[in-house]
C-alpha cells in the first residue's frame, strides 16, 4: 500500500480568528470552519473530553490544505506566542510557500503580526526566501521564485 497524497498539516494556535486572517492574507483560501468534540475526537487524539474548532485553508491550486486548531478543552500545553522556540527546534519547523511577488506578500502580512525572522534572501539568481513568524508562533517560510 502507498501514500495516496499528504491531505494537510495541522497546527495548535490559541487565536483562531487571527490565524484564519494571516493565512488569508498570504492567500490562502477558508475551505470551512466547524467545531470538533465528541467520543471520535476523544479516540483519535488520545485526550479526554475534546473541544476544540477547526478552520481548513486551502492553497490557490487546490493541492495543499492547512488545518488550523483552537482547543478549548482540554486547555492547550505551551505558549508560542510568548515563548517561540528558534528555528532549529526539533519537531515541526516551518510551513513553507511560493508566492508570485515577496514584497507585496509581506507588505499583506506585516498588519497581521509578521515578524521576519532575519532578512529577505536572495539564493543565487534563483530565489528570494525569509522565514517569519505568524500568529502563536508559527515559523513560515516564503519563497519569490526569481530565475
Amino acid at each position: 500500500m502507498a501514500v495516496q497524497r499528504m491531505d494537510n498539516v495541522g497546527i495548535v494556535v490559541e487565536d483562531l480568528d487571527a490565524a484564519v486572517a494571516f493565512f488569508t492574507a498570504l492567500g490562502l483560501e477558508l475551505e470551512g470552519r466547524t467545531p470538533i468534540q465528541g467520543l471520535f475526537a476523544d479516540l483519535t487524539v488520545g485526550l479526554d473530553g475534546v473541544r476544540s474548532e477547526i478552520a481548513m485553508m486551502r492553497t490557490p491550486d487546490g493541492h495543499g490544505r492547512l488545518e488550523l486548531a483552537r482547543y478549548d478543552s482540554p486547555a492547550p500545553v505551551g505558549d508560542g506566542a510568548l515563548d517561540p522556540p528558534p528555528p532549529h527546534t526539533v519537531g515541526l519547523h516551518r510551513v513553507m510557500y511560493a508566492v508570485d511577488d515577496l514584497d507585496d506578500t509581506l507588505a499583506r502580512l506585516r498588519p497581521h503580526g509578521a515578524e521576519l525572522l532575519g532578512e529577505v534572501a536572495r539564493y543565487e539568481d534563483v530565489y528570494r526566501l525569509c522565514y517569519l513568524r505568524g500568529p502563536s508562533g508559527i515559523i513560515v517560510a516564503l519563497a519569490e521564485r526569481i530565475g
